[in-house]
């Protein structure tokens, strides 16, 4: 079974940066969307950034300018780069794909930031 693996997560002041990494298991093929999403306690998941096969990205509005993403079809990996970081992108943040109709989530990885 394929799986997702992230990496990354961390404690950073704010102001600062981070950047994860997010790595298919094994090769799939055809992966359309690889995205970022995030999810506090008791909140719902909401998308973070996304970006298709052919490079077409997507963000969630308070994190344009600071956040980018981008993606290795090569590697099947998705990277977020994390710029200017604030305390209210805190949060479990998962990496997601789509092949072929499927979801495949990671597992999460904690971002925490500081005041």
């Amino acid at each position: 079974q394929v799986q997702l693996v992230e990496s990354g997560g961390g404690l950073v002041q704010a102001g600062g940066s981070l950047r994860l990494s997010c790595a298919a298991s094994r090769i799939i093929f055809r992966i359309n969307v690889m995205a970022w999403y995030r999810q506090a306690p008791g909140k719902q998941r909401e998308l973070v950034a996304a970006i298709t096969s052919g490079a077409g990205t997507n963000y969630l509005d308070s994190v344009k300018g600071r956040f980018t993403i981008t993606r290795d079809n090569a590697k099947n990996a998705v990277y977020l780069q994390m710029n200017s970081l604030k305390s209210e992108d805190t949060d479990v943040y998962y990496c997601d794909a789509e092949a072929g109709g499927v979801r495949i989530w990671g597992q999460g990885t904690q971002v925490t930031v500081s005041a």
